[in-house]
């Protein structure tokens, strides 16, 4: 079950794949992690799912990650007497919180938290941007505004206040049911929506207590004003491009993207980018050019990982929907541009011997033809300043840790491997090769490179480099 690949993918469970042998079927097609969104479904719904996958990882004897997205907050409008109305362009709409049914001169905005941020001349956006409105008079309960750019608007559409930092926690009542619920059940990764500042992150960590991985979904503009410090207090960001695009002017989200993947492989960390990779593979069974291009882009750029939501979850073709996926990024990465683009945005080591050792390790591979880099990791660190490298040479990252060999599945070139726990360098080395020889990363005579870090079991002491050959007693 070896990748031939270096960037992953994750794909999103629903109803079009909660099969047992769908989601095998994907699994062996190219999918890496699973998403479970719990903005749809039951908990129920939920643990039949996470049961499944677990039962494939055991037949297959390979580690899978799951992932949880939370559903965070959704600001909505309310309703309207006759369910519609049309709002024409100059006219007034005033938002309040009466949750009488509304017309097209008012409509209930049950977000005492929104009246709050907003000022004269604020922006709003609903149903996903759509319609456009800029407020003229304002109170604690209520806000006069214009509308700006008009159009249909129905019960309970979203709304959305570009540049603006809401006083509002990332996690629901909702979210915080449904978090404690999927750490019982054992998610790898726990994906916080709604992230606008590094307070969120911290509340969610807290919470989380480190029982999983937490990923920050970039989906506000107002994030990026913090993405260093929001970056630093994650395991991971996802950028969030669907909803970035509301907020963001569409000609910006693609320099957010850059941007965002920059700051992650400058401070070390797993990056991914979602929303509308494959979109028209809900209803047709290949992409269009442009989609291609799009996951291209996201592999060219350096993505760790890359996504698919309703593709996978609810649309007619999911499993061609991975196999494209798969076979974008696999030529990808066997392009001469993709190499000379890796190498030259490679970033330099931070003065630490474990970056020391991994750049080390990258360079050693790369000059003796080693067909690998062995890193040995109880948390995960190792293999995680080995992959920030980006080497040419594939890691094999063994570790005693079932929730880190998980963990890694969304790892940018991280072939993950649990064993059990060594107490001597010696033994560590003979595993590695024996590792390698048998996952066919390495034949008899071949050369690896072995990544680790002493005393044993401690994380982010990595300060060994060793080179190996496979040879007949492994």
């Amino acid at each position: 079950m070896r990748r031939t690949r270096n960037a992953k993918i994750i794909a999103t469970l629903g109803p079009s794949s909660s099969t047992p042998e769908a989601i095998e079927s994907l699994f062996r097609a190219g999918a890496d992690v699973f998403r479970l969104n719990f903005s749809h479904g039951t908990h129920e719904d939920h643990k039949k799912r996470y049961d499944m996958i677990r039962a494939i990882e055991s037949k297959l004897g390979r580690p899978i990650a799951i992932l949880m997205d939370l559903q965070g907050p959704k600001l909505r409008v309310g309703t309207f007497a006759e369910g519609r109305v049309e709002l024409l362009p100059g006219t007034t709409l005033r938002l309040d919180m009466d949750p009488t049914p509304g017309d097209a001169s008012r409509v209930a905005l049950p977000h005492p938290e929104i009246f709050a941020a907003m000022q004269i001349g604020t922006e709003l956006l609903m149903d996903d941007g759509k319609i456009r409105v800029r407020v003229e008079e304002h109170g604690g309960d209520f806000a006069l505004t214009r509308v700006l750019v008009g159009g249909p608007l129905s019960d309970r559409k979203g709304v959305n206040v570009p540049g603006e930092v809401l006083p509002i926690s990332a996690l629901t009542d909702k979210d915080r049911r449904d978090l404690a619920f999927g750490l019982d059940l054992g998610a790898d990764w726990v994906a916080l929506s709604f992230v606008q500042r590094p307070e969120d992150v911290a509340e969610a960590r807290k919470l989380i207590a480190g029982r999983a991985a937490v990923i920050s979904k970039l989906e506000k503009p107002s994030a990026i004003d913090y993405l260093d410090e929001i970056v630093e207090l994650s395991d991971a960001i996802m950028v969030a491009r669907g909803d970035l695009g509301v907020e963001s002017p569409p000609e910006t989200v693609p320099i957010l993207q850059k941007r965002i993947i920059e700051c992650c492989h400058r401070i070390g960390k797993p990056v991914v980018v979602a929303t509308q990779m494959l979109e028209s593979m809900i209803f047709a069974p290949t992409p269009t050019r442009a989609e291609a291009s799009d996951v291209a882009t996201a592999i060219y750029d350096g993505a760790d990982a890359v996504m698919l939501s309703a593709e996978t979850a609810s649309g007619k073709y999911p499993l061609d929907a991975v196999a494209i996926m798969n076979k974008i990024i696999h030529t990808v990465e066997q392009d001469t541009t993709y190499f000379r683009i890796r190498d030259s945005e490679r970033e330099d080591p931070e003065s630490t011997a474990a970056d020391a050792i991994a750049a080390a390790a990258s360079q050693v591979a790369a000059t003796i033809g080693a067909k690998a880099i062995v890193t040995f990791t109880s948390s995960g660190s190792t293999t995680l300043r080995v992959a920030r490298q980006r080497p040419k040479a594939p890691i094999l990252s063994l570790t005693p840790e079932k929730s880190t060999a998980r963990r890694l599945a969304l790892v940018w070139g991280a072939h993950s491997v649990e064993v059990e726990d060594l107490a001597f360098f010696a033994d560590m080395v003979r595993r590695g090769c024996k590792v390698a020889r048998h996952d066919e990363f390495a034949a008899l005579g071949e050369r690896v490179v072995i990544v680790a870090g002493v005393p044993f079991g401690t994380p982010g002491t990595t300060n060994i480099l060793r080179i190996a050959w496979i040879d007949d007693e492994v």
